[in-house]
């Protein structure tokens, strides 16, 4: 381990006043650990990779004595802005060393831009030269939401021993599954990130991100124009080449996507890991299995979820616990390191309150209630034959996305009255609840559903109606029911599936709702009914469903119910 002669002055320049007036505003805004000195930053240091390319990083470093505990974080979104505020400026402020790098071919760093699939040689190269720096004590932390989760997965495919913690905002560890979630192309998703990274560079930092919270209306036109292939192109900016492959390649078990996972890092890394996930977050199933693995495992790990959707974090929240973390893990003095928390910690929505639990998730009770005519949703079995209800679907005409899992200011809890007044979405109400009903897990529901076009879709979402009649999403799932190659059309199909898990209080005098749609376009592709592939189709062929809910075909809707704390 490198030492840093102690009357040798800290490289790089002092931070900007502003710099200096946001940590201290953010600081004391989100309660955090008193800082304990000021901060010096080396701008553009370069990285050698195996293969020549040198990656660019911006160094920064407590103007104390050293060496320092490091905190390491690689982005495509340049080294700027919202990401030094929020996850930079607060840790270089309380003694660690942060590295912020642009992964390659990115805002400066050499070789050709791909998504993910050079983070694990390109992290461990930068380890490399991590070791070589006199700031650096040995004890090193990953860092970051997103992307930079995805790199810090990729780099503890292979940990290096100077790995002592891993901190992982809302972050996959598998790209094609995220991309093909439910198993269709999540088009509002991609389509967002490739465009963003298409012009990011073209654009400056606040430029930037007004792009990215109007970008769901922008792209609105785009989206709906057939075929899906060119989308990128048309989009504009530096060539995107990955978007039509994905959609070229909708077989999660194509080969092609092995370079696009890390899955194997969740199955074998031991590092520490705090995970930080959102109940409307793109990534959260992917959150919630990788605690699950790493619990079975044995390896120390913890888990916070909060009410958030990808772009909406907050940073109080997280960053509060991310450094409490690294106090655990990565102490920057003897006195550090001795906080304790709850393995787990979810945020409540309903109840709109915080619970610590020992594990995710907990024990429940189920309850059933059983889809009935008139939209209803009942206790008791149906006992009568012949019920159904009718619901058709226009690929041409396609049901709207509301909210939900997207990169979009839009995303999240919302308003659904709209929605559910168009003749193609069918709800199931309770009536107004007695008493609370807590869901604290994943929804479960059986649908007897009859379809007339073999190649569809159908769209399920729980709701919680409030007294004035607003219904508001919880969670929400898409099933394609495609035919296998060579499977006969079913007469009749029994959906079965569970919605994401989460945690939500249907208050007192509050109703459930179950909403069925034949899509949610343009959060997921649409399904176009001819069974052509999703990327060349150009014309559509409705679909007439009908929901059994009669003696023979009960349809139900079972939550895993908590006792309230």
């Amino acid at each position: 381990m490198s030492q840093l002669d102690h009357a040798a002055p800290v490289p790089g320049e002092p931070l900007s006043r502003s710099a200096r007036a946001v940590t201290r505003t953010l600081g004391r805004r989100w309660k955090l650990p008193p800082a304990t000195g000021p901060v010096r930053v080396l701008r553009g240091a370069g990285v050698p990779m195996r293969d020549g390319a040198v990656l660019r990083a911006d160094v920064y470093l407590p103007a104390t004595d050293g060496p320092h505990p490091t905190v390491l974080l690689r982005s495509p979104y340049g080294r700027s802005g919202q990401f030094t505020v929020s996850f930079v400026l607060p840790y270089a402020a309380r003694g660690y060393a942060v590295v912020i790098q642009s992964v390659r071919g990115t805002f400066g760093s050499g070789g050709e831009f791909e998504p993910v699939v050079n983070e694990g040689h390109d992290g461990q190269d930068t380890v490399a030269w991590l070791r070589q720096q006199p700031w650096f004590d040995g004890r090193l932390a990953t860092l970051g939401p997103s992307y930079f989760a995805y790199a810090q997965w990729a780099l503890a495919l292979d940990p290096p021993p100077e790995l002592k913690a891993m901190v992982l905002h809302i972050g996959p560890h598998d790209l094609a599954a995220a991309g093909l979630l439910d198993g269709v192309p999540q088009l509002l998703n991609l389509s967002i990130w490739t465009e963003l990274i298409a012009h990011q560079e073209r654009v400056g930092t606040l430029r930037g991100a007004v792009r990215l919270m109007t970008a769901e209306r922008r792209l609105a036109p785009h989206l709906q124009a057939l075929p899906l292939e060119g989308l990128a192109e048309r989009f504009g900016g530096n060539p995107a080449p990955w978007f039509d492959e994905w959609i070229a390649h909708p077989d999660l078990a194509d080969p092609y996507w092995d370079r696009y996972r890390a899955t194997q890092a969740v199955h074998s890394s031991t590092v520490p890991a705090l995970l930080v996930g959102g109940w409307q977050d793109w990534f959260l199933e992917q959150t919630l299995y990788q605690y699950r693995v790493l619990r079975d495992r044995g390896v120390e790990v913890a888990m916070t979820v909060g009410p958030w959707a990808h772009l909406t974090l907050d940073a109080a929240v997280t960053t509060r616990e991310s450094l409490g973390w690294l106090g655990r893990h990565l102490p920057v003095d003897d006195d550090a390191g001795t906080g304790q928390r709850s393995r787990v910690r979810v945020f409540v929505s309903g109840a709109d309150r915080w619970r610590d639990l020992p594990d995710w998730p907990p024990a429940t009770t189920d309850r059933t209630w059983y889809l009935a005519p008139a939209g209803g949703l009942t206790d008791a079995a149906p006992t009568s034959p012949g019920a159904g209800t009718f619901f058709s679907y226009d690929p041409m005409d396609p049901t709207p996305s509301v909210g939900g899992r997207v990169l979009a200011r839009g995303a999240g809890r919302r308003d659904n009255d709209r929605l559910e007044a168009r003749a193609d979405v069918r709800t199931f109400t309770t009536a107004p609840l007695e008493t609370p009903v807590e869901l604290l897990g994943g929804a479960r529901i059986r649908l007897f559903l009859d379809s007339d076009n073999p190649y569809c879709d159908v769209f399920l979402r729980l709701c919680d109606v409030d007294e004035r009649g607003r219904s508001v999403n919880v969670t929400d799932r898409l099933v394609r029911l495609d035919l296998a190659e060579g499977e006969e059309p079913p007469s009749e199909r029994t959906v079965e599936t569970t919605l994401p898990d989460t945690a939500h209080r249907f208050c007192a005098g509050h109703r459930i709702r179950l909403q069925v749609s034949g899509g949610a376009h343009p959060r997921y592709a649409r399904n176009l009914g001819a069974g052509e592939p999703v990327g060349r189709a150009t014309h559509g062929v409705p679909t007439n469903h009908r929901i059994g809910h009669d003696v023979s075909a009960p349809s139900s809707l079972s939550l895993p119910v908590g006792e309230p704390d």
